[in-house]
């Protein structure tokens, strides 16, 4: 995932409603009961742990029993200690107190409150990525110190893996054509870092490794999911088990949910949004562009999917008398430069949002050379009587404006091909006539016409009419 080129934006839930989230978590509210538990008798060694001889004791307190109760209560207690739930008064006595950060659970606002869970998630994070405590202990050296290459394992190379998936989970929640609210299979998640994307059929070694990596992924998603980060379906056990176990149960093979499914909760959107924001990632989020001006309202969805888009936009509208809103995305919308066709796609999709409030706003620019026909597209649409009919000089220049801007929005789709052949078959001497258009853009979209038309003989043509245009500008 690159750090150079927008993420798609990601629809964010109100933070009073995130902030109740993240005081509901497991993890954190746990974390809160042990900073109000902790008093002057409270114990903490030399790296902030609460002494072994209390863990008992905080467990009971949390209501934690079995093998696990004394590490899930040790893990609750870091949290809150990096989280500023607790502070250590005296570091050689081993005392603590509650944190400044306790009370913003209960006062603070919603944005102090996600303030605190996002450096629990940062503990959470840094702890899925760190081997099981058996194997910890089996690498512990003569002198007390942990041998990390006993462990094959390497902690930036593990925090580095974990923070990819991470980012690709975000990124298949966030894009238009992913699962949305759904969840993700966990053997999509691991391949997603371990497949290279011009391999066909993976190898038997590359198959080897998706499926370790999904057992990594798997104990660190069962850590993840307490902290609310994702909802978490884990590998079936039975997957499992040693090959010469009879299985407990009929195990079907096509049911792709017992390899495990995560889901990125709307606080883990929140979260990782943050955490991308901190690397220095563009991760926009809809609704920041309601406050500015047109321009960069149209410039901002450029690179935004349809639906993205839209929800921005009605944000943007929702502050403004149609009218005025209408006139702004005009003036916007004029310009020669590269990005003018694709602002004018967004500022007509932005006008089909409006009423017919608008109308004396589009009637102002019908004389304008390009605005003029997206205008006469608005009004004709709403049934408006007087609207005059177009030049063909206006009808190929709008036509040209609008390859360009599908162009730029989405590339050679299908649907772009479909738009091309549609106006080659409907228009006899399309291409005589085409290559004439004083557009900025005609020799390029002429240039696509002949790459995307199946038919051999009207690609000829409109590359002949590229040629043609780019000579007569001096291209």
């Amino acid at each position: 995932m690159s750090d150079s080129s927008p993420l798609p934006p990601v629809r964010l839930h109100p933070e009073a409603e995130l902030a109740r989230a993240a005081l509901s978590t497991p993890l954190l509210s746990r974390a809160a009961r042990l900073a109000r538990w902790a008093g002057p008798g409270t114990r903490v060694d030399a790296g902030g742990e609460l002494v072994e001889e209390q863990l008992p004791a905080a467990a009971e307190l949390l209501g934690l029993s079995g093998d696990d109760a004394a590490g899930y209560a040790g893990e609750a207690w870091r949290v809150a200690l990096d989280a500023g739930l607790v502070e250590i008064v005296d570091e050689e006595a081993g005392t603590v107190r509650a944190g400044d950060d306790l009370n913003l659970l209960t006062g603070g606002s919603p944005a102090e409150v996600l303030g605190v869970w996002l450096a629990a998630l940062e503990t959470v994070i840094a702890d899925a990525g760190v081997p099981d405590l058996d194997d910890l202990v089996g690498a512990l050296g003569e002198g007390g110190e942990i041998d990390f290459s006993s462990l094959d394992w390497d902690p930036e190379a593990e925090a580095e893996f974990l923070d990819g998936v991470l980012g690709n989970l975000y990124l298949l929640t966030v894009s238009e054509d992913g699962p949305g609210d759904g969840p993700v299979p966990l053997p999509a998640l691991a391949a997603s870092m371990i497949v290279p994307d011009d391999m066909g059929e993976p190898t038997n070694d590359v198959l080897e490794q998706v499926s370790d990596a999904m057992m990594r992924l798997d104990d660190q998603f069962r850590t993840l999911e307490p902290v609310g980060l994702v909802d978490y379906q884990p590998v079936d056990e039975a997957l499992m088990a040693d090959a010469d176990e009879e299985p407990a149960a009929p195990v079907d093979d096509t049911d792709v949910s017992r390899y495990g499914m995560v889901r990125l909760t709307p606080l883990g959107a929140y979260g990782l949004r943050a955490r991308l924001l901190e690397a220095g990632f563009a991760a926009p989020a809809v609704g920041e562009l309601a406050d500015k001006g047109a321009d960069v309202l149209l410039a901002g969805t450029a690179g935004f999917g349809q639906a993205a888009a839209q929800a921005e936009t009605e944000q943007w509208l929702a502050r403004r008398e149609p009218l005025d809103a209408a006139r702004e995305l005009l003036a916007a919308a004029r310009g020669a430069d590269a990005g003018a066709p694709l602002r004018r796609l967004r500022c007509q999709q932005a006008l089909s949002l409006i009423g017919t409030e608008a109308e004396p706003a589009l009637r102002e620019v019908l004389d304008d050379p390009e605005l003029g026909g997206l205008a006469r597209v608005w009004l004709s649409e709403r049934g408006a009587a007087g609207v005059p009919a177009p030049s063909q000089e206006l009808v190929f220049w709008l036509t040209v404006d609008t390859v360009a801007a599908q162009l730029a929005a989405e590339g050679n789709s299908e649907e772009l091909q479909a738009l091309v052949e549609g106006l080659a078959a409907q228009h006899s001497g399309f291409f005589s006539t085409a290559w004439r258009v004083e557009h900025p853009a005609t020799a390029d979209v002429l240039e696509a016409m002949g790459r995307l038309h199946p038919d051999k003989k009207v690609a000829k043509e409109a590359r002949k009419a590229a040629f043609k245009a780019r000579s007569q500008h001096g291209g």
